[in-house]
């Protein structure tokens, strides 16, 4: 049976369909034969039983038996159109069996002519059985409880069941070659039914093998609008998933080739540097002391930036898994407070006030404060000498606003694309990924950022993040 079940599984869905199908219609029709040929099969006995009740009901029946028994056990002749082909027969209390000579035989004595015999009362409306006659031929038999003057008998009537049998026999073949025609049928309809079921699951397989074979997602599934099945489902979901993987890898390879072009500058301008140091050792010919000091200190400066450009791609290379597993209810104002502290120390010279309420929401800690540190940043980068830097917040609604030159309108769309700089702010340290990565934990916190113009001068930013329960406090 396992091994059965293990060969089945290795079919094809078609195969196993097709055979599901006409296993099933097998089953039904079966069912319907085998409940038609019992129920013909009662019919039949009943119109049987009802003619040996006619039998019973003929005149002088009782004198037909008291000729059978005066003349047992040589027979008189009695009425032949009277018996026919059926059996005729007396059975007595010491099982005697008297046979009317127009009788087709004798009928086997059985313990229900017994019983009859021993029990009338019970027995008076007589009893129908299956039987044999002693020359093997099947009868159907009704023996009655009848008293004569020589005591109880059992009166014994039998016709035979050659007519009934073959019907149902030929009824057998048919219901046979039905069923064996309709579970053919079946298999055949299951196949075509399953072909044309399966046939957008071949394409599906066809399109995922290509996409295995030539690595090209950019094929799709056609599927028609108004379907609703599975393997409609199915295919839009394939589509959805080929289109967003082609996406992202349209999104890696921009990421790699905007990040070979940013690495590169800091690479070249470190090389070039230590290249200049190096041959001043080796030539011995020292670098003036102010031009070695400001090699030293682009060197760092360059450094610098390159660690921080490693640094925002790791935090985009991650996947949202990774951050999920890290999601935890946050206080806002205390993020921002901490990122005010080191806002503070890299622009001593600014102007910085802060409203914070209390708010908490759902997120990753530390990429949280990565985010508002990124914005409180551009706010200290772009800020004039003196000027001031305004943070506020206010039921759930964190807004940073500075008073630097701003963004022009034609600029703002592309503020939270990867690597883009303004024109204007390319010569400044940073790789242009700071907004981006800002947008893409305020949208995995549920919340939305905006950039645009301040009334009079400067950028204002408003970042909305959705609250989440406030967390009990700790235990001292």
């Amino acid at each position: 049976m396992k091994r059965a079940l293990r060969r089945l599984r290795t079919l094809p869905i078609r195969a196993r369909l097709s055979m599901l199908v006409a296993a099933a219609v097998a089953f039904a029709v079966a069912a319907v034969s085998v409940t038609c040929w019992f129920i013909v099969q009662g019919k039949l006995y009943e119109q049987v039983d009802a003619d040996l009740k006619k039998m019973v009901a003929q005149p002088r029946l009782e004198d037909q038996i008291e000729n059978v028994l005066r003349t047992c056990p040589q027979d008189t002749q009695p009425n032949k159109s009277f018996l026919g082909n059926s059996y005729f027969q007396v059975v007595t209390e010491d099982d005697t069996v008297c046979v009317n000579s127009f009788s087709a035989g004798k009928v086997k004595v059985s313990a229900t002519d017994r019983k009859v015999i021993a029990n009338a009362d019970d027995t008076a409306d007589g009893v129908f059985y299956d039987s044999t006659a002693e020359n093997g031929e099947a009868v159907r038999v009704l023996t009655l409880p009848v008293q004569t003057t020589d005591g109880p008998v059992a009166l014994v009537l039998a016709t035979p069941l050659k007519s009934t049998e073959k019907t149902l026999n030929e009824l057998a073949l048919i219901l046979l070659l039905v069923s064996g025609i309709g579970v053919l049928g079946a298999g055949a309809a299951g196949l075509a039914v399953a072909r044309a079921g399966l046939r957008p699951v071949d394409k599906l397989t066809e399109a995922v093998e290509h996409v295995a074979r030539t690595d090209d997602l950019g094929i799709r599934i056609p599927v028609e609008e108004d379907a609703e099945d599975e393997v409609a489902r199915l295919s839009r979901s394939f589509n959805s998933m080929t289109a967003s993987l082609a996406n992202s890898r349209a999104l890696q390879q921009q990421l790699i080739a905007d990040a070979g072009h940013e690495l590169r500058t800091p690479l070249t301008s470190l090389r070039t540097n230590i290249e200049l140091l190096s041959r001043s050792e080796e030539t011995g010919r020292p670098i003036p002391e102010a031009d070695r000091k400001a090699l030293l200190a682009s060197v760092k400066a360059q450094m610098t930036e390159l660690a921080a450009l490693i640094g925002d791609l790791q935090e985009l290379s991650r996947s949202d898994a990774q951050r999920g597993e890290r999601v935890q209810v946050v206080s806002l104002e205390d993020t921002v407070e901490s990122a005010l502290r080191r806002a503070r120390l890299r622009g001593p010279e600014l102007t910085i006030t802060a409203a914070l309420d209390p708010w908490y929401v759902r997120a990753e800690p530390a990429a949280l404060e990565r985010a508002v540190v990124n914005v409180l940043d551009n706010a200290v980068k772009f800020s004039p000498r003196g000027g001031s830097v305004e943070v506020g917040l206010a039921d759930g609604v964190l807004t940073v606003r500075d008073h630097g030159p701003g963004i022009p309108e034609d600029e703002l769309p592309h503020v939270f694309d990867r690597f883009w700089r303004s024109p204007s702010a390319r010569a400044l340290p940073g790789s242009g990924l700071g907004l981006s990565i800002v947008a893409r934990t305020v949208q995995q916190a549920g919340g939305e950022i905006t950039v645009a113009r301040a009334e009079g001068d400067g950028t204002l930013v408003t970042v909305r993040l959705p609250g989440a329960p406030t967390p009990p406090p700790e235990l001292p």
